[in-house]
């Protein structure tokens, strides 16, 4: 089975908020936000003009979760597995706010370090791999944002050093394709012309 970032169309996102901490005890263990509803990411530079800014719906998430066998993994290495849904380490789901995970790490130096380095606050960021279904373009104060309105698959969930965005050509693609059709458009006024030519689709003979 190929890693995930070799799937077509996989891309790696972090966005504000997102949070991660230790949980000690008697089996100690990591929790936090991956994704966040409704809050703006930084702007993705594509290399051809301002960028854009991508945002999740509520809901997003809810159609991978039940078929995506997901990893816990630093810094998105599969090299260093915290944690898989498939084998009860790892538990992820949607609430109000977004997509929030539990993992009960190995019991590995690797892991024992990065716990150290979370309780410290060295590290309190997560990110998640996904590959998408359904997303929606539009403008807000003149500057283009991409709506995740479905997950196709969520791959996993990271913590990470870095909150970066390494990887924008999938969304990019689907950018100047909205360009083509509705530039200029604020995304109300985009949704808006969306419905009215599949209204006009549905009549036709």
């Amino acid at each position: 089975m190929k890693h995930a970032s070799m799937v077509a169309n996989y891309e790696r996102r972090s966005f504000p908020f997102t949070e991660i901490r230790a949980k000690g005890g008697a089996s100690p263990s990591l929790a936090g936000y991956a994704a966040v509803f409704d809050t703006y990411s930084a702007v993705l530079k594509t290399g051809h003009d301002t960028g854009f800014r991508e945002r999740i719906a509520k809901g997003a998430f809810s159609a991978a979760l039940e078929k995506s066998d997901v990893r816990a993994l630093w810094n998105h290495d599969p090299n260093f597995v915290l944690g898989r849904s498939k084998s009860g380490t790892l538990t992820v789901r949607e609430d109000e706010n977004g997509l929030y995970m539990e993992n009960t790490p190995p019991d590995t130096q690797w892991a024992r370090d990065l716990m150290v380095t979370i309780e410290r606050g060295d590290v309190d960021q997560m990110s998640f791999g996904f590959t998408i279904r359904r997303h929606e373009w539009g403008k807000v104060g003149g500057q283009w944002v991409r709506t995740l309105l479905e997950v196709e698959e969520l791959y996993d969930v990271s913590p990470v050093t870095y909150p970066a965005y390494p990887d924008t050509t999938v969304a990019m693609r689907s950018l100047l394709a909205a360009k083509n059709t509705a530039d200029g458009l604020e995304i109300d006024e985009y949704l808006a012309l969306r419905r009215r030519r599949l209204r006009l689709q549905l009549q036709m003979p």
